[in-house]
C-alpha cells in the first residue's frame, strides 16, 4: 500500500516580512527532510503572509515575492514543498496575479498552481488583487501516491476543484490555507473536510496558517482526513507546529517505470482530467510515524480566549510594541483585558493607571488595586478630579456655567484618555482599550476618551461573553484572577452619582442576543418581534446600532473572534438614512411581558438624548 510522509507546516508568518517568511520555510523545509518527509505544505501566500492587501499593487512586493520563491525552490532536495506565493504570469494586465501554490522539489519549481475559486465576501477582498485560475488539473506522483493541489476556497466549493482532483484520479488533496478564526469554525471545517473527502473520494490534508494579523486571527487546526472522515492526524491550534503524518492509500498502478519528474501520464476522463507529473516513486523513510494523537476539542470560552491572547501578541510582537498600559477601572471590561494582556507578553511588561473620579466607588478603587497585586502588575493611581475642576472652571465662561449631563461625564472620561496618552507618549507604551462590543455596537463609550488607544483586545467580544470569558480564565488558575466582587456588582462607568448601565441601555442579557441578531446574522426587525422580543426595544437598539457608525470609524481596531465583526465584515455608510421601519413599531410583540415593556420604558427615555448626543 503506497504511503506518503507529509508535513504540514502550520506557521505564524508575517505579511510582507519576505525574509523572515522564507527563513522560516526554509527551517521548516529543512526539518522535514531531516524526518523523512516525502512532502511538505506550507500556507496560503506563505511567502508573503495573508492578507498582503494593496502591498500587491506595488510591483516591487510581487517581484521580490518571486525571487524569494525561487530561492526556497534552490534550496529543496528530495522532499517536495507545496509553497503558497503571488504569480504574476498568464493574466491581462489589469488584473495580472494569481493565488498561486508552487510545487518545488529537487532545486527547482516544477509546478504552478493558480487558486480558482476567489473568495470576496465578509474579511476577504481577493477579485480586488487576483483573477481566478483556469489552466488544466495536474496530479503529482509523490511517493507512489497522486496528489492533487487546491488552495483554501477551493475546498469550501461543492462539486468544485477538489471533487475534480478526486475525479481525475488524486488520492490525496492538499488544500493549503488561511483561514481566520471565528467562533465555531472549526467545528464547520471538519463537516466540511468530511463533505469534500466523501465527494472527491479521497483523503484530504489541511494545512492552515496561524497568528494574529491585524484584527484577524488564524488559529492553525491543520489535520489529515481520511477518505471515510476520520481525522488520522491534527495539529496544535493557536500554536506554531509541524505535524508529520505517514498518509496510506489503496494501491494504484505505477504510472511509469521512468523514474524522471518529467514523466508524464494521461487520465482518461475528458471533462475530469488531469496531467500528471511523477516527482518521486517511494517512500523515503520506510520506518512508520508514532499515530499522533487528537487535541482535545475546546469548548467556545477556551477558543475565544486563546484568540484574543494570540491576537494581542502577535499584533504588539510584530508591530515591535514592548510594553502596554491600560487604564484599570476595577469593572470587569478592563480587568479582563489586563488578564489578556498578561498571558500574552506577561506582567512585567503590563503597567495600569488607576483614574479615579469624584464618582468612584471605593469598591471599585480596591477591586483594581487587588488585581493588580494578584496580576503582579505596576499600578499607578492618578486622580483626575483636579484636572477636573480646572476644565469644568474653563468652559464654564461658554456653558454658563459648569458642564452637566453627558458633557460633564464625558469631560471625565476624556481626562483619563489623555492620562493614557501621555503615559503612552511619555513611556513607549501602547494603550489597550477596554470597550466590548456591546458598548462599540450601541455607541456606549466616549470619543476621545474610553474609545481612545491603539488596540481595542475585546471590541469583538458581547458583554455576556466578556463575563464568561473571566470565569472561564478564573478557572484555570489556583485561585480567582477576576474577583467576584468585580464579576457580581451591576456594570458602571460611574460618571454620575449612582450610575448603571440599566439606566442607558436594557439588561446584556436581553441586549446581546438581539444585537447578535441585528449585526452577525442581519435578520429584520419583524423577525426579532416574531421571535418574542419587545418591539421598541428592538427599534431603539437598531437605532443605536445605526447611529453609532460614526463612532466606530474613529475607534481603534481589535480581535475578531466572532463571524461578523465591526470593520472588515460589516461596512455601512456613514451618511446612512435608511432605517427598517415595520409597521408593529407602535405595538407589543406577541410575546411580550409586562417586564419588558416597563424595561423598555425606561430606556425609550433618553433615546431622544442620545440621538443628539456624540458619547454616552
Amino acid at each position: 500500500m503506497p504511503r506518503l510522509r507529509l508535513a504540514l507546516c502550520q506557521l505564524n508568518p508575517v505579511v510582507g516580512d519576505l525574509d523572515g517568511n522564507v527563513a522560516m520555510i526554509l527551517d521548516s523545509l529543512e526539518q522535514a527532510e531531516d524526518a523523512g518527509a516525502d512532502l511538505a505544505a506550507f500556507p496560503e501566500l506563505s511567502i508573503s503572509g495573508y492578507p498582503p492587501e494593496d502591498l500587491l499593487l506595488k510591483p516591487s512586493f510581487v517581484a521580490d515575492g518571486l525571487d524569494a520563491l525561487d530561492l526556497i525552490a534552490a534550496r529543496t532536495g528530495a522532499c517536495a514543498a507545496i509553497v503558497g506565493y503571488v504569480d504574476n504570469a498568464g493574466h491581462g494586465a489589469d488584473r495580472p496575479l494569481a493565488n498561486a501554490a508552487a510545487l518545488c522539489v529537487g532545486g527547482r519549481r516544477v509546478s504552478t498552481y493558480h487558486k480558482r475559486m476567489l473568495p470576496n465576501y465578509g474579511v476577504f477582498d481577493e477579485r480586488r488583487w487576483f483573477a481566478a485560475g483556469t489552466s488544466p488539473n495536474q496530479l503529482f506522483e509523490v511517493a507512489g501516491v497522486k496528489v492533487g493541489v487546491s488552495i483554501c476556497e477551493d475546498l469550501w466549493t461543492p462539486k468544485g476543484p477538489v471533487a475534480d482532483l478526486g475525479a481525475a484520479g488524486a488520492e490525496l488533496v492538499v488544500n493549503i490555507n488561511a483561514s481566520p478564526f471565528s467562533l465555531g469554525r472549526h467545528v464547520d471545517r471538519l463537516a466540511l473536510l468530511a463533505e469534500r473527502t466523501a465527494e472527491a473520494g479521497c483523503c484530504i490534508a489541511y494545512v492552515n496558517q496561524v497568528g494574529g494579523q491585524d484584527e484577524l486571527v488564524f488559529d492553525g487546526g491543520s489535520l489529515v482526513m481520511d477518505m471515510t472522515g476520520t481525522v488520522i492526524a491534527e495539529a496544535t491550534r493557536f500554536a506554531e507546529e509541524l505535524l508529520f503524518v505517514d498518509v496510506e492509500v489503496a494501491a494504484t498502478t505505477p504510472l511509469s517505470a521512468n523514474n524522471d519528474i518529467n514523466a508524464i501520464a494521461r487520465v482518461d476522463e475528458p471533462l475530469r482530467s488531469a496531467t500528471v507529473i511523477k516527482v518521486s516513486s517511494a517512500p523515503r523513510d520506510p520506518t512508520p510515524l508514532e499515530v499522533p494523537k487528537r487535541p482535545v476539542a475546546l469548548s467556545n470560552e477556551a477558543e475565544a480566549y486563546g484568540a484574543l491572547v494570540l491576537g494581542t501578541s502577535d499584533y504588539l510582537s510584530k508591530n515591535g510594541f514592548t510594553d502596554v498600559v491600560i487604564g484599570l477601572s476595577g469593572g470587569v471590561d478592563s480587568s479582563l483585558v489586563a488578564v489578556l494582556a498578561v498571558d500574552a507578553i506577561g506582567p512585567e511588561r503590563v503597567h495600569g493607571l488607576s483614574m479615579p473620579s469624584r464618582y468612584s466607588s471605593s469598591g471599585s478603587r480596591l477591586d483594581a488595586a487587588a488585581l493588580a497585586e494578584r496580576l503582579g502588575i505596576e499600578l499607578w493611581t492618578l486622580p483626575i478630579e483636579a484636572g477636573h475642576v480646572a476644565l469644568a472652571e474653563t468652559l464654564a465662561p461658554v456653558l454658563g456655567g459648569p458642564p452637566d449631563g453627558l458633557a460633564d461625564e464625558n469631560l471625565q472620561s476624556r481626562l483619563r484618555g489623555i492620562l493614557l496618552m501621555a503615559v503612552s507618549n511619555s513611556k513607549g507604551w501602547i494603550v489597550l482599550t477596554t470597550g466590548n462590543k456591546s458598548e462599540l455596537a450601541t455607541g456606549y463609550s466616549t470619543l476621545y476618551g474610553d474609545s481612545a488607544g491603539g488596540f481595542a483586545v475585546i471590541r469583538d467580544v458581547p458583554k455576556t461573553l466578556v463575563y464568561s470569558l473571566s470565569r472561564y480564565r478564573n478557572s484555570l488558575a489556583e485561585s480567582d484572577l477576576i474577583s467576584e466582587s468585580v464579576l457580581d456588582k451591576p456594570p458602571s462607568a460611574e460618571l454620575r452619582p449612582g450610575q448603571r448601565d440599566d439606566q442607558s441601555l436594557p439588561r446584556y442579557e436581553v441586549l446581546d442576543p438581539i444585537l447578535q441578531s441585528l449585526v452577525e446574522e442581519d435578520r429584520s426587525l419583524a423577525d426579532l418581534v416574531a421571535g418574542g422580543y419587545d418591539p421598541g426595544t428592538v427599534m431603539r437598539i437598531s437605532d443605536l446600532v445605526d447611529g453609532a457608525e460614526y463612532k466606530r470609524r474613529q475607534s481603534p481596531f481589535g480581535v475578531r473572534i466572532t463571524s461578523k465583526a465591526f470593520g472588515k465584515d460589516r461596512r455601512m455608510p456613514v451618511t446612512n438614512r435608511y432605517r427598517n421601519r415595520p409597521e408593529f413599531i407602535n405595538t407589543k410583540g406577541p410575546q411580550s411581558s409586562e417586564a419588558n415593556a416597563g424595561e423598555n420604558a425606561t430606556v425609550i427615555a433618553h433615546l431622544e438624548q442620545e440621538r443628539h448626543s456624540n458619547d454616552r
